[in-house]
């Protein structure tokens, strides 16, 4: 006979129990295995269930995008998580990390897996960046693998088809044509890293995403609602056309097994000579010709872009130092410098709110949704948001191209800044647009280009090795050109399309050839401090999809671990608030805490906000939000982590029940 216990929650098999009461005591006593239940989903009772097998509980099962799953726990690991916005590219990265995998071995699985099932939002054709921590060295880096322009474009790429013969708008679009399809990234990102930090053959780690392609995988919720919603737009594109529909020209819907043999030979091709596969030969002659395209399926005109095979050969992620600050004296945020505005806008939100007592103004009623936000939390959140936003669109863009305001970063986010900055926000009324910070130089215009789509994923292995990804094709669906299987994104849109504002001042973000267009993204990480003052524990690993909104999804998660102690999953739930520089408020309301009828007049979070000044807007949000935390369990250290209710995530891990 046997008993079960728990330790932490994960059933054990004692050893051997002979109780007195056996009839025999010279019967055997057997002992059945006890299964392994990592990188698998746990029901409520702690079985687990193979992702991708088909069988009930599984949550590669496609379901309609119903924009809010209700009732997601959190989860619980011992030594090793990885939290990512689609099912199969959990179980690819888990699947790493449980063979001896580092994150780094684990995100070249995850991407090659998202690539596949979450095309509209990221793949081979896109970017992004990285923020490592390697725990042996205790060393934070960051990646950028953002996207760039070819070197003959002008200032006006996106705006004229000729700068001198035809000043008219790129065909059908700027962000369709050919135009807006900067010189790739994710290869050599994740190729990158995974040499920095790898530990597993580089040629195993793609595995999951040839099978997946070449075997197919059901189209989920929504992958589904991107084909039909962009249809016109993909069906100028031959191959685009092929994949994404029937043969009668209706978009494949919600469970059509979907095969992507193109998409298997380039990860194989990946697999076997590295990113240069991607960026040379045969793949990068046809990335070259897809972007040089003048006629579309219909015969319509496609405005060409001007990237070459030099172009392609020449590109090269680069590593950064990371945007370090503190934050309340206790930790240390960590994130990803320009070209993306994320780290700095992230940092300037903190650290204008650590100014204000934010602990004491926690959620109400706090349930496992994340609660209902205090009104004045939401206000001095979107008050310091609006001031670290005034400073990003006026500042921030490529620093290989353009300084920032004293060549650093510390000048827009030092401590006595912060404090004057704080000190402009009122308690009683909201200053609706701030103005950017003045640092005497030369006058700059502001740019606010909204930013659209992306992805994110999380991963902590078994050595203790952190790694926050954000990766994109822009908008949904890319640029909509498509080769080799995967699209090529509209990266270029990002950059203001007119290189000075209205009164001729020169943008930062304006296009150059070689830049790198501003971002948004926030890949994030989170230490204590230690007694040296230096980066002691982990505590956090966090960032989210969302164009220009991804810095208001990252600050309310933080500020909602940090300050209001919500766990992986609550701070994931919780209502997306948060504002750009504008007078306009966001209040998701897609979240089953908020209520919109009577045009959010029975709710006193948004009539409160009303009273302060606000112009509240409750359209529904689509942060994909994937955290992962370090806490104390039952007296143990262990892992916790949360996935985004708005989109199909999943956490994986050696995980338990508690």
């Amino acid at each position: 006979m046997y008993r079960k216990f728990r330790i932490l929650g994960t059933p054990v098999l004692a050893a051997t129990l002979l109780l007195a009461a056996c009839d025999s005591a010279d019967d055997p006593v057997t002992e059945p295995p006890v299964a392994d239940t990592s990188c698998q989903a746990l029901s409520s009772d702690g079985t687990g269930v193979v992702v991708g097998s088909n069988l009930p509980g599984d949550p590669a099962l496609p379901e309609a995008a119903s924009g809010y799953r209700t009732g997601l726990k959190v989860v619980y690991a011992k030594r090793y998580m990885v939290s990512t916005s689609n099912p199969l590219a959990s179980a690819a990265g888990c699947k790493v990390l449980q063979s001896g995998g580092t994150a780094a071995d684990a995100a070249v699985a995850v991407q090659a897996v998202l690539g596949l099932t979450v095309p509209e939002a990221t793949g081979l054709g896109s970017g992004g960046f990285i923020v490592y921590y390697d725990a042996a060295t205790q060393k934070v880096q960051a990646y950028d693998g953002r996207e760039s322009a070819p070197a003959a474009a002008t200032e006006n790429y996106l705006r004229y088809i000729d700068d001198t013969t035809d000043k008219t708008v790129p065909k059908p679009s700027a962000r369709a044509s050919g135009r807006s399809i900067g010189t790739i990234g994710v290869p050599r990102l994740i190729e990158a890293v995974q040499k920095d930090h790898g530990k597993l053959e580089w040629k195993t780690l793609f595995t999951d995403g040839i099978t997946l392609a070449t075997n197919g995988f059901q189209i989920g919720g929504r992958l589904a609602a991107a084909i039909s919603s962009n249809a016109t737009s993909l069906k100028r594109d031959a191959e685009a056309t092929a994949y994404f529909f029937n043969a009668d020209g209706t978009p494949k819907a919600l469970g059509t097994l979907l095969t992507n043999p193109a998409y298997a030979a380039a990860l194989t091709a990946m697999a076997n000579n590295g990113a240069d596969a991607i960026y040379t030969g045969q793949i990068g002659a046809d990335i070259v010709a897809k972007i040089a395209t003048t006629t579309a399926t219909d015969g319509s005109v496609i405005t060409p872009g001007k990237t070459s095979l030099a172009d392609l050969a020449a590109y090269q992620a680069k590593r950064r130092e990371p945007v370090c600050t503190t934050y309340r004296n206790t930790y240390w945020v960590c994130g990803m410098p320009p070209p993306t505005s994320g780290g700095i806008t992230v940092a300037s939100a903190l650290g204008i709110l650590e100014n204000f007592d934010m602990p004491s103004l926690k959620p109400t009623v706090v349930d496992g949704e994340g609660g209902k936000p205090t009104v004045l939390g939401v206000h001095l959140v979107t008050e310091a948001e609006r001031l670290a936003y005034s400073d990003r669109d006026k500042y921030v863009a490529d620093t290989d191209f353009v300084p920032l305001p004293g060549g650093t970063w510390d000048s827009l986010l030092n401590k006595p800044y912060m404090q004057a900055r704080a000190a402009l926000i009122s308690q009683t009324k909201s200053m609706g647009t701030a103005t950017a910070g003045n640092f005497g130089v030369t006058p700059m215009g502001i740019d606010n280009t909204v930013e659209h789509g992306t992805n994110h994923f999380v991963i902590v292995d078994g050595d203790g090795n952190v790694l926050t990804a954000t990766t994109t094709v822009e908008s949904s669906m890319g640029s909509f050109h498509m080769t080799n299987g995967f699209l090529l994104n509209n990266q270029l849109t990002d950059f203001s399309a007119a290189p000075t504002d209205s009164t001729g001042a020169l943008i930062a973000n304006r296009l150059a050839p070689g830049k790198r267009p501003r971002s948004s993204m926030a890949p994030t990480l989170v230490f204590k401090i230690a007694a040296d003052g230096g980066k002691g524990d982990f505590v956090m690993a966090t960032g989210s999809p969302g164009g220009g909104t991804i810095p208001q999804y990252v600050v309310k998660t933080i500020v909602g671990a940090l300050d209001w102690g919500l766990d992986a999953q609550q701070s994931s739930n919780l209502i997306d608030f948060g504002a750009s520089n504008s007078p306009s408020t966001t209040v998701g309301g897609e979240h089953p805490n908020v209520d919109t009828t009577n045009s959010g007049n029975n709710d006193p979070l948004i009539t409160g906000l009303r009273a302060l000044g606000h112009t509240v807007s409750t359209g529904a949000q689509a942060s994909g939000v994937n955290t992962i935390m370090r806490v104390q369990l039952n007296g143990a250290t262990v892992l916790s982590g949360g996935t985004d209710p708005r989109r199909e995530g999943i956490v994986l891990g050696d995980t338990f029940l508690p």
